[in-house]
This record gives C-alpha cells, sequence and structure tokens, in this order.
C-alpha cells in the first residue's frame, strides 16, 4: 500500500524544522580548450525539488566527453538529469530525495543510454554528474572524466573511480566475463573488442558490445560546514594533472579564475592534445565572503608538535582518500555493474490498477510484461530466481545484454 499524501506544507515545514545549517552558496567557474570539440557541460544552479519552492533548491554539474562524434554527449547533457528526477518518487521530503537519489542516478545513466542507442547513432560519451544540495554532495560517474574534492583540512578527495581498461583490473574481468576482449592494438592502452574503445562503461557506443555498460559509480558525502571545492574536469586535465596537483594549482583563487588555471597548467604540462574542460565549484559558508583559504604547510607541522608524529602519519596517509575528522562525512559508496544490486528489490505498484512500474524507463506495465520478482528461473533451469526489481520487457534485455545473457551487438542502422 502507498502512504498516505502528506500536504506540502507540512513536507515544507518539516524540512525547515530539520535544517540545522544554514544553506551555502556556490561560486563557480569554467574553463575550456578544444581539439576536437567532442566536450560538453552543464551548469544548472537553480534547480528545485518542489515546482516554485526556493528552499528545495538544489544544483546539477556535469561533464560530459563525447568520443566518435558528438550526438551522445548531447543527447545525455539535454536528457540525462530529466531522466534522473523521473526515477524518484514525488511528494519525497529532502532526506528521502537524497535517499533514492543514488539508485535514481544509475536508473536515468541507463534510461539514457537505451534512448541513445534506440536513435542508431554510434559515439559515445564520458558522464561525470554532480549534485549538490546544501551541503551534501552526489557524484554519478562512467569513463574516466573526474571529480575531486578538496576540503578546508587540505586533504584531496576522488569523488569518481576512472574505468579505463588499462587501469582498472576488476572492469577488464568483468568486460570479459561478460563476453568481451581485451587487448592492444599493437601499441598504446588496453581496449575493448569488438569497437576499440579503452573505457569499460560509457554513455551510447552503440557499435560496441553492451558489456559496456552506462551503470555508474556513484558517491554521496557530506562536508562540513567550513566548505570545499569541487574540481570536475576531463581526461583533458587529468592526463596532465595529478589530483593533487589540480588542487594546489589553484588553491586561494575564485573559481573562475580557477578553473582557467587548471587548465592553462594543464596545457603547460602536456601541451593540447585532448579536449580540455574544468569546471571549479566552491561551496561557501553563508556567512564568508570567499572560501577560506587552505592551512599552509606550517601549520600542519604545528599540529605535529600538539598532536604528535601519529596524527601527522595519519595526514600522510589519508591523501586521496575521505578524512575521518568530521571534515567529511562518507554516506554512501556503490560501484557494481550489476543493475540489480544497483536497484534494490522493492518495485512499486499502482495498487489501483494493478500495474508495476519498471525501475529503470518509470513506465507502468503489467507483470506478465515484463520480470518482477515472482517471475521463477527465467535464463535456464539451473538459473536462480530473479529477486530484483521489476523491469519491462525492453529494460529486462537490456539487463541481459549487459550481463552477458545473451549474445548480439545492437543492430546499426545506416
Amino acid at each position: 500500500m502507498r502512504p498516505p499524501l502528506v500536504p506540502l506544507g507540512t513536507l515544507i515545514g518539516r524540512e525547515l524544522r530539520n535544517e540545522k545549517l544554514e544553506k551555502p552558496f556556490l561560486k563557480y567557474g569554467q574553463a575550456a580548450l578544444a581539439k576536437k570539440g567532442e566536450d560538453y557541460f552543464l551548469i544548472k544552479p537553480d534547480c528545485l525539488r518542489v515546482p516554485g519552492n526556493p528552499s528545495t533548491s538544489f544544483s546539477v554539474f556535469a561533464i560530459f566527453d563525447g568520443h566518435n562524434g558528438i550526438s551522445a554527449a548531447i543527447f545525455a547533457k539535454e536528457n540525462l538529469l530529466d531522466n534522473v528526477l523521473s526515477a524518484i518518487p514525488q511528494e519525497s521530503s529532502r532526506e528521502e530525495w537524497l535517499q533514492a537519489l543514488p539508485r535514481a542516478l544509475v536508473a536515468g545513466f541507463v534510461k539514457t543510454d537505451i534512448e541513445f542507442q534506440q536513435k542508431g547513432e554510434t559515439s559515445g560519451t564520458t558522464v561525470t554528474f554532480v549534485v549538490i544540495d546544501d551541503w551534501t554532495i552526489t557524484v554519478a560517474s562512467v569513463g574516466d572524466s573526474r571529480c575531486i574534492l578538496d576540503t578546508q583540512g587540505g586533504v584531496v578527495s576522488l569523488l569518481t573511480v576512472d574505468h579505463r581498461l588499462e587501469e582498472n583490473v576488476e572492469e577488464r574481468e568483468r568486460v570479459t566475463a561478460s563476453g568481451g576482449e581485451v587487448g592492444r592494438l599493437n601499441v598504446g592502452p588496453l581496449r575493448c573488442w569488438p569497437g576499440g574503445l579503452c573505457l569499460s562503461r560509457s554513455i551510447g557506443d552503440t557499435d560496441v558490445g553492451e558489456f559496456i555498460v552506462p551503470i555508474p559509480h556513484v558517491k554521496q558525502v557530506k562536508i562540513s560546514n567550513a566548505g570545499g571545492r569541487l574540481i570536475i574536469a576531463s581526461d583533458g586535465i587529468w592526463d596532465a594533472l595529478s589530483s593533487d596537483m589540480a588542487a594546489k594549482s589553484c588553491r586561494g583563487l575564485p573559481a573562475e579564475l580557477a578553473a582557467k588555471l587548471v587548465v592553462k597548467e594543464a596545457l603547460r604540462s602536456r601541451g593540447l592534445k585532448d579536449d580540455t574542460t574544468c569546471l571549479v565549484v566552491d561551496i561557501i559558508p553563508c556567512d564568508q565572503p570567499v572560501l577560506p583559504p587552505t592551512p599552509r604547510k606550517k601549520q600542519n607541522m604545528l599540529r605535529s608538535l600538539l598532536f604528535g608524529k601519529k596524527s601527522q602519519n595519519f595526514m600522510n596517509k589519508s591523501t586521496n582518500k575521505l578524512s575521518a575528522v568530521g571534515v567529511v562525512e562518507e554516506l554512501f559508496e556503490e560501484g557494481s555493474a550489476m543493475l540489480a544490486e544497483r536497484l534494490g528489490k522493492d518495485f512499486p505498484s499502482n495498487t489501483n490498477s494493478g500495474l508495476f512500474r519498471c525501475a529503470v524507463c518509470q513506465v507502468d506495465q503489467a507483470p506478465a510484461d515484463g520480470l518482477s520478482v515472482n517471475s521463477g528461473p527465467f535464463f535456464s533451469p539451473a538459473s536462480k530466481p530473479w529477486e530484483g526489481p521489476f523491469l519491462c520487457a525492453n529494460c529486462r534485455k537490456k539487463k541481459d545484454a549487459m550481463e552477458g545473457k545473451r549474445a548480439g551487438i545492437p543492430t546499426v542502422i545506416s
């Protein structure tokens, strides 16, 4: 049974009473240099969870690094956000909305991929998609664009996982187990065949086997009210700069200038060998005009004197990890490529009509038209009963293909 509807005024009142910290404000900047013209970005600082209610605002920042053309990057930029939001139940409180967001991101990425592949075009795109709601940051990513967090403690945290076959052993094993082949073309990075893609996850790539999946790695963290800086960039930056180098190169500068300096530093280090795009987002306490400066090394030395060598050793080991001293709280992280694990086992139904809603495309259908928990053995007599959410027939086929349970590459319409 669906829970009873709650008046909008009641929901807003709950949120206002539960809001312990004043909202931070955001300052952001963007810079880019084009080599092939396949990078796109999205900046939407004025989204609303409840239409017409400014107190429910959240912001979205994203980078789409296309390959083999620009179609997939443009399509994802125009459709991904709507597909994610459609997978979050309406009338949710802020806490419920944030809890539902990781699963909605998975559904939105897969739905966007299905819709684009139906167009019959062969381009693909990486995606790094960042949602900021007050002090909570949720990042979903496929491919090798990256998002880092630089907090006031001077700890640089990586909020994404690179899906390059060259560097990710787990993804190589997953691709080969699903029916793909991984190897080099004479020289160069490891690639997946058919297709020759060096990434294991993307949106699009209709001409490549569907073991190249659109299921994102998702990480959700909450930062302290000291604020922090996000650097979101395509691989044109990260091929030239480490996370620490990018963060250090622009500390103390306003966001707009910081983005330009990161691009300039990457260009100075490596030259313009790829599209290079950078977004810098500062999450700033409402009572401060700019992000407070990061403590200098001398202050870290003082900390060592006060707390001893053990504290200093901890700071050294925590590079690229989330701080455990109240600066950042990790709320959620999952990177599995198995759709059932990412969508959970519940499947909402319309009790009036007896229909179930597909967990990916959000279309209501009768259970007989899809795959539900009551389907029993589906793939073979030896397989286990399906225990995932309800999927319509089209999304079920997509799930099977991604897991290597049916052969074949989608037919490309020329």
